[in-house]
């Protein structure tokens, strides 16, 4: 089975888990927002970050 996501949007992941670890992952544009503690969260925007860098990630689910 091929990968879903490449190296490079791995490593993005991971960073958003590690800030998250840290306590320093922040929610919103900008980082105004509220600090993510959900590890679900903390996947989305390393998933999103990845996206705006044009890296290997695929495209969103359309949300119910």
């Amino acid at each position: 089975m091929p990968r879903k996501y490449s190296k490079a949007a791995s490593k993005t992941v991971e960073r958003a888990m590690e800030k998250r670890k840290k306590g320093t992952l922040k929610s919103g544009k900008g980082g105004k927002g509220g600090t993510v503690t959900s590890r679900e969260q903390a996947i989305a925007i390393g998933l999103s970050e990845a996206r705006k860098k044009g890296q290997k990630v695929p495209k969103r689910t359309a949300s119910r």
